[in-house]
Formats: C-alpha cells, sequence, structure tokens
C-alpha cells in the first residue's frame, strides 16, 4: 500500500471533469511556467527583486546591488526578457530595465508565500 495514491479508482467524473474544463490551456501553462522557472535561479530573483523595489535600473547599478559583474547580469536580464517579465528601453548610452506588471505580481506573490523560517 502506497501513502501517496488511492487504493481505489474512485473517480467523481463531473466535479473532475469540470475541474479540468477549467483548467487554462497548454500553452498558457506553458508560458506560466516558463515565467516561474525564470525566477527559480537565485541571481534572476535577486535581480527581479532589485526591480521590484528599485522600480527601473540599469545594468551597472543591477551589478552592484546583486554583486554580480554586468555579463552575468545581462544575460540574467536577456533570460528575464525572454520570459515576460522585463521590459527594457535606451537612454541615452544606458540600457534601463524594470518589471512589467506581471512579473510584480509574481514576485509580489512568491515573496509572500515564503515565510521567514520555513523549511527549504
Amino acid at each position: 500500500m502506497s501513502d501517496d495514491r488511492c487504493d481505489l479508482l474512485c473517480i467523481d467524473f463531473d466535479h473532475a471533469e469540470a475541474l479540468r474544463g477549467a483548467l487554462p490551456p497548454p500553452q498558457e501553462l506553458a508560458r506560466r511556467a516558463e515565467r516561474l522557472r525564470a525566477l527559480a535561479d537565485p541571481t534572476r530573483l535577486r535581480i527581479a527583486h532589485a526591480l521590484h523595489v528599485g522600480n527601473e535600473l540599469c545594468v551597472c547599478d543591477l551589478a552592484w546591488i546583486v554583486g554580480s559583474s554586468q555579463g552575468l547580469v545581462s544575460h540574467h536580464l536577456r533570460q528575464l526578457r525572454a520570459a515576460g517579465l522585463v521590459d527594457s528601453r535606451r537612454d541615452g548610452k544606458l540600457v534601463m530595465y524594470r518589471l512589467n506588471p506581471a512579473a510584480h505580481a509574481v514576485l509580489q506573490a512568491a515573496v509572500e508565500t515564503v515565510v521567514e523560517g520555513d523549511p527549504v
């Protein structure tokens, strides 16, 4: 007997089918998973958190804040942008980065779900 499986196949079909029909389409779930994967890296999470509280920052500032090289920060920013979490704009010779509204919401939810002292 396994603790993680039912010993008897018993499906509440109407309820299960209603929930199944309410799930987002597979493409949407894949996009959401990609965004969450992008934030799963500690360096990218630090960058996102810095942008969350700092609003808009250039690569130089972000590199200083997170304690990484500009090259590494640029690499991670490209990944965050590819995941649809970060927007950028050129300001003269600077490229300024900011979290988009969806990323602010995802990061806020992640911060609120992790409670100090929770087991890792």
